[in-house]
């Protein structure tokens, strides 16, 4: 029986304000020296993940589609985030395709939370057998709003999709455990899984975007639905680091993601 592996999927880059990432002073809170500086702008990473577990196979998050400049239009989003840097195998069809794995191999797709650069190929594993995960709260948030969008939850990636739902911290597979992280959005997870070799890894998403946001202390960010929840889940998710001894990747850290071991050609098991 094979063990668990872990494949990191580089998806590319947006660029955007790294404002919307971190508010750290005397970065992008410029002090009155500074006020004339330009800001800053970041390549803000995207990435997915495949495990691949003797139980099955589950894929977290889905990255943004190749569409994204029509498909974000109706929300202005892609003035703020364009995904200009990502070349045509980052894109999460090539992905998978250059790991040999199809839609039909996949028991569970998961989604940290339903924002556009999450989401925005969740459409590819409608139909397939895949089981669409997500947090309740989450749901109910991003399906209960009115309109076509609210902020970065944009209907247009799930609506007519139906998702499975989960409350609290929960082990969907062996040794894959959906961690409650609330703040970013109100259903928002993070993901650990325990590996054989390199010990745990902890996925964050959006729940702390950068080593800079991670501190400590933690740094909020411009794009956080409930402050005081976020700061909760950012210590929750440091409580189980150091009680693992896991390495923890974070959701849009641009210089993790290129130190990190990266499909097809590594991997973590």
């Amino acid at each position: 029986m094979a063990p668990t592996k872990v494949h990191v999927l580089d998806c590319g880059a947006m660029s955007c304000d790294l404002a919307w990432l971190l508010l750290k002073p005397g970065r992008t809170m410029r002090s009155r020296a500074d006020r004339d500086r330009p800001v800053e702008w970041y390549p803000c990473t995207t990435h997915a993940v495949l495990v691949e577990t003797p139980e099955g196979t589950l894929l977290w998050d889905t990255s943004c589609p190749r569409d994204w400049e029509t498909r974000w239009e109706p929300t202005g989003l892609q003035e703020f985030f364009p995904y200009d840097q990502v070349s045509d195998d980052q894109y999460l069809d090539a992905q998978l395709g250059r790991l040999g794995v199809s839609p039909e191999r996949l028991d569970y797709v998961v989604l940290s939370h339903l924002h556009f650069d999450h989401t925005g190929n969740v459409n590819m594993f409608a139909g397939t057998g895949a089981r669409l995960v997500c947090h309740a709260e989450e749901q109910k948030w991003a399906f209960g709003y009115e309109g076509a969008f609210n902020g970065a939850h944009l209907k247009a990636d799930y609506e007519g999709l139906d998702f499975e739902t989960v409350s609290g911290d929960t082990e969907i597979l062996p040794g894959v455990t959906l961690i409650e992280a609330p703040g970013h959005t109100p259903g928002t997870m993070a993901m650990k899984v325990d590996l054989p070799e390199t010990g745990s890894m902890i996925f964050t998403s959006d729940a702390v975007y950068m080593g800079d946001s991670y501190g400590p202390p933690a740094i909020p960010a411009a794009i956080v639905n409930d402050l005081s929840a976020w700061y909760g889940s950012v210590e929750k998710i440091r409580g189980l680091a150091e009680q693992s001894n896991a390495q923890v990747v974070f959701g849009h850290d641009a210089e993790q993601l290129r130190s990190m071991r990266r499909a097809p050609d590594g991997y973590y098991s």
